[in-house]
């Protein structure tokens, strides 16, 4: 049996004022400026320029000067605070920001590229090919992945054809269309599988070389025992003399192009870093400034503020009147909350990176690795009192010039590991002892995951072997069978 009952519940919800403020915080330096720029479009109370006339009071002015029926949102509701709406939110990464005076930065080029679609299908207007055949082959480009893939299936791709061009096709005409393509610039686009990638390139070199003759037998014929190194068992399914033989080979498949979407001549585009802040060092005296493009001058427009006082004092307060100047004092409002979140903005931000600077101060002071402590969010949220998920928010695809370089802020998070001594380093000094015994391994005889432990723990390292393997792949390191080399 069903029945109405009343409950009290309380819950938190987030105002649209407060979700904008959200995605002010995270956005990094580039993404804000268009961010500026629409705001700047839809709201004409809102102007660029320094702000000579504060217009702190018009909201009170606004309570007792308008019409009674129109309740306005109280003040708790209009305020930012950011605990209040972060503190619950999912976080992930060690990321982070802070606050500061403005740098001057000189404008960054953004060079254009044609897109790699736009390139595959300029090709494609250079086959003679009829209007179905044009079809199919744009269908099978707009499948192509950014690496240079098509991994949609076939037997896909006809019921897109069908569905969206009305286009009934078989399996053999696709692929007659899909074989042409593959011929494209660059070698190898177009292929489903990496084989086929290695394949078409092979076939691409157009050489008459038995070394490149074996290498395409090798990957046509042994294609799973080359991926896994078992030379052994290549050479006595091509029944060859030794591994030798295999060597010029082998190093031919190696300068292939396993990504041709990725980096072809040309196709993709280039993109620059702006750092969202600057760091200087005078005298040992660790300076951190915000990119100037991070502290915009904004100002609520004076001809909309004139507009909302003339009102005041105006005795006609008619419906349409009143309407108007409900308008306006909505965009001065808005206009007026935009410039505080702005700043705000650049408070955390600057808070956030100077807590990093003075916890990483070695490290920014000399640029060895080595100085790097380890650290993560609560580190620096405890000390700026902060939520972790505020930080991570506010260091999210944030980035930092130094001397050193351009630095992700993410780059300066990292877990401890303990040593002999008892004291804790950062896992990014062991990421970097664990590569150097790598680097300098006899790749005959490359060292399996415990020998890497050991060593580790030689050097005073506390370590686990399975920590050994988490790192080992966070580097982009094979196991040791697939770093063996031939002699």
């Amino acid at each position: 049996m069903q029945k109405l009952s009343l409950s009290q519940t309380l819950s938190q919800k987030l105002s649209p004022q407060q979700i904008q403020f959200i995605k002010l915080l995270q956005v990094p330096t580039a993404e804000l400026e268009s961010r500026i720029e629409e705001e700047l479009e839809d709201n004409p109370a809102l102007e660029e320029g320094m702000d000579e006339d504060p217009l702190t009071h018009l909201a009170d002015e606004a309570e007792n000067e308008t019409f009674e029926e129109k309740k306005e949102e109280t003040k708790a509701e209009d305020e930012i605070n950011v605990e209040d709406y972060l503190r619950d939110d999912d976080f992930s990464g060690y990321k982070m920001q802070g606050d500061g005076e403005a740098f001057e930065d000189k404008e960054m080029p953004m060079p254009t590229a044609t897109s790699l679609n736009d390139q595959l299908l300029a090709q494609l207007g250079y086959l003679k090919l009829n209007e179905r055949q044009v079809k199919i082959g744009e269908q099978l480009i707009g499948s192509i992945e950014s690496d240079g893939y098509i991994r949609r299936d076939i037997e896909a791709i006809i019921n897109d054809l069908a569905f969206a061009q009305n286009i009934e096709t078989d399996e053999d005409e696709v692929l007659e269309v899909l074989f042409k393509i593959q011929e494209f610039d660059p070698p190898g686009i177009a292929a489903r599988n990496l084989q086929e990638c290695l394949l078409i390139q092979l076939e691409r070199l157009n050489d008459q070389n038995p070394n490149t003759r074996l290498a395409y037998e090798i990957i046509d014929r042994c294609f799973n025992e080359f991926t896994k190194k078992h030379y052994d068992k290549i050479v006595k399914k091509l029944k060859l003399e030794g591994v030798e033989d295999l060597k010029p080979a082998i190093e031919i498949i190696t300068r292939l192009n396993p990504k041709p979407g990725g980096t072809s001549n040309g196709l993709a585009k280039t993109q620059y870093i702006i750092p969202d802040f600057i760091l200087t060092n005078n005298d040992g005296e660790l300076e951190i400034a915000l990119n100037s493009r991070n502290a915009p001058e904004l100002k609520v427009s004076s001809s909309y503020s004139d507009m909302f006082e003339a009102y005041t004092k105006s005795d006609k307060k008619d419906k349409k009147l009143r309407e108007t100047v409900s308008f306006v004092k909505q965009k001065l409002d808005s206009a007026k909350w935009f410039i505080d979140a702005i700043k705000q903005r650049q408070q955390t931000l600057l808070k956030t990176m100077r807590t990093i600077v003075a916890y990483q101060k070695e490290f920014f002071l000399t640029g060895d690795e080595s100085k790097l402590k380890p650290m993560i969010l609560k580190d620096i949220a405890e000390k700026i009192d902060m939520d972790i998920s505020t930080v991570s928010r506010v260091a999210n695809s944030k980035s930092v010039q130094t001397e050193f370089g351009t630095f992700m802020l993410k780059y300066f998070f990292s877990e401890g590991i303990s040593t002999e001594s008892g004291e804790d380093v950062s896992s990014r000094e062991v990421k970097n002892e664990l590569k150097k015994l790598i680097d300098q391994e006899d790749k005959t005889k490359p060292y399996s995951d415990e020998k890497l432990e050991g060593f580790l723990k030689e050097k005073g390292y506390n370590i686990a072997r399975r920590t050994v393997a988490k790192y080992r792949e966070q580097l982009g390191i094979p196991v040791a069978r697939l770093r063996k080399e031939l002699l």
